[in-house]
């Protein structure tokens, strides 16, 4: 497959060790900037990465923008050294990281590249805002920018409708829910992160480190139009000192909380938020919570605690929400028992396909009979079968389809169906999108009516909710339920 072809297939989700595009180019640290610039033409690079003597390590970054900044302007000497002008104290990901982590990290940091590192932190290569924005529509870069220098309320809630009609307008050129669905997570959690950037300045905070985390459709990046917050803080104290800061993170975490429900990001009715004090939370306590539900599982309480499995870092110290979730993968996997509570709840919601008929209606909403549950009975399905069968395999990702895939990745679904069953997904998704464009809340913003779908939506929504009956069916043969 040709380079171009090779990006055609990459997304938000893609591990940038598949976007890293071509080999690092390094220059050692006792060069100097013309050194450095020359090497940056004959390459035609607007970056390159100052290294140590073997090439291998990096130390710092010099852009077009540290020559304007630092030697231009101030009437610098282009044999000064490149130390002197280069950018230090990398902040680097992994090649495993994605590359909505790598845009999100570059717009809190305000920089235009992030060098890929491995391990033992050897340079693998350097990732461009250019290249994460160019796997998506065009629109991307300049609301990001929007977000970022928002200065209060009211420019983040201009911002909040903005990325709402620009998604609005790719669904109605026919963009599939895939990459909407990505545009919107992406603008969704920078918006989060100014917020809480904004709301750090309102308050005077304890000195620990903290992380704000998403949960459920947030976590997943699966966010519709009438999605609501679901969020967390993990922070780090000693066991004597938590109460004491978290009382002192309480405030900070509604007034975040109020902000985004200004933005068009409901108040969660479950309490599920950081502003809950039993969601702000150490890093121990947030371990004894999943582990009364791992150790000691009961129907009704995974039931409701089924979301925090999603959970995913959005800012702050992303190690605690790593260490958090690498925890959980290891507690989960060993825990069969656990795994088979949580499959016979999710048994409990099955696609709405009959033996006799095409569709059967729960007809639970009065003013919208004859008509489809979309969340609960199409995506739902997806998502729990899903989120089961990732964590007995230990499978990092939290979004529907990249489980599915690392899923097929591993063997245990089939290429083919693997992409019939993201299809499917993604596809109820779409209707779910398109119909609250129109309707964004209330009971009716995840009904639909069959007789409102043309005939091959009909038809394609039937096998959608066949490929999320073949799934349960892989949870009903695993666990003998």
């Amino acid at each position: 497959m040709g380079t171009d072809g090779r990006r055609a297939t990459l997304s938000m989700y893609s591990p940038l060790s598949a976007i890293v595009r071509r080999p690092p180019v390094t220059v050692p640290l006792d060069a100097t900037v013309r050194e450095a610039l020359e090497r940056m033409e004959r390459t035609r690079i607007d970056s390159i990465v100052v290294t140590d003597p073997g090439g291998a390590l990096p130390l710092g970054i010099f852009t077009l923008h540290d020559l304007l900044r630092r030697v231009t302007l101030p009437g610098g000497d282009l044999q000064q050294p490149i130390v002197a002008a280069m950018t230090g104290g990398l902040v680097t990901l992994r090649p495993q990281a994605t590359a909505h982590q790598a845009a999100l990290l570059m717009a809190r940091n305000a920089m235009g590249h992030v060098v890929v590192v491995d391990a033992e932190g050897h340079l693998v290569g350097v990732v461009s805002r250019d290249d994460l924005f160019g796997l998506q529509r065009v629109g991307v870069g300049e609301l990001s920018a929007a977000i970022a220098s928002a200065r209060d309320l009211p420019a983040l809630r201009s911002a909040s409708a903005e990325i709402r009609r620009l998604a609005i307008d790719l669904l109605a050129q026919g963009v599939g829910a895939e990459p909407v669905t990505h545009f919107t997570s992406t603008l969704s959690d920078l918006l989060t992160i100014r917020v809480v950037e904004l709301t750090l300045d309102e308050h005077e905070l304890p000195p620990v480190p903290l992380c704000w985390i998403a949960l459920g459709s947030e976590g997943r990046l699966e966010q519709t139009f009438s999605t609501d917050q679901d969020n967390g803080i993990v922070f780090e104290a000693a066991e004597e000192d938590a109460d004491e800061v978290r009382a002192a993170l309480l405030p900070f975490a509604r007034s975040v909380n109020e902000k985004l429900d200004a933005c068009g990001y409901a108040l969660c009715k479950g309490g599920i938020m950081a502003s809950n004090p039993r969601w702000c939370l150490t890093l121990a306590e947030w371990q004894r919570a999943f582990g009364r539900w791992i150790y000691e599982p009961n129907q009704e309480d995974l039931l409701n605690s089924a979301i925090f499995f999603d959970l995913r870092p959005v800012y702050g110290a992303d190690r605690l929400a790593e260490q958090l979730r690498e925890w959980l993968l290891a507690s989960a996997a060993d825990r069969p028992i656990f795994l088979r509570f949580m499959a016979d709840n999710a048994l409990r919601c099955q696609p709405p396909l009959g033996t006799l008929r095409d569709f059967v209606f729960d007809n639970r909403a009065k003013e919208f009979p004859h008509t489809l549950e979309l969340k609960m009975y199409g995506s739902r399905p997806f998502v729990d079968a899903a989120r089961i069968l990732a964590l007995a395999r230990r499978v990092a990702h939290t979004s529907t389809a990249e489980r599915l895939r690392a899923l097929g990745d591993a063997g245990r679904l089939g290429a083919g169906s693997v992409t019939a069953m993201v299809d499917g997904f993604y596809f109820i998704h779409l209707l779910r999108l398109r119909n609250q464009a129109t309707r964004p809340t209330g009971e009716g913003a995840n009904r639909v009516d069959p007789r409102d779908l043309n005939d091959l939506d009909r038809h394609v929504l039937k096998e959608a909710f066949r490929q999320g009956r073949k799934l349960q069916n892989l949870l009903v043969t695993e666990y003998q339920l």
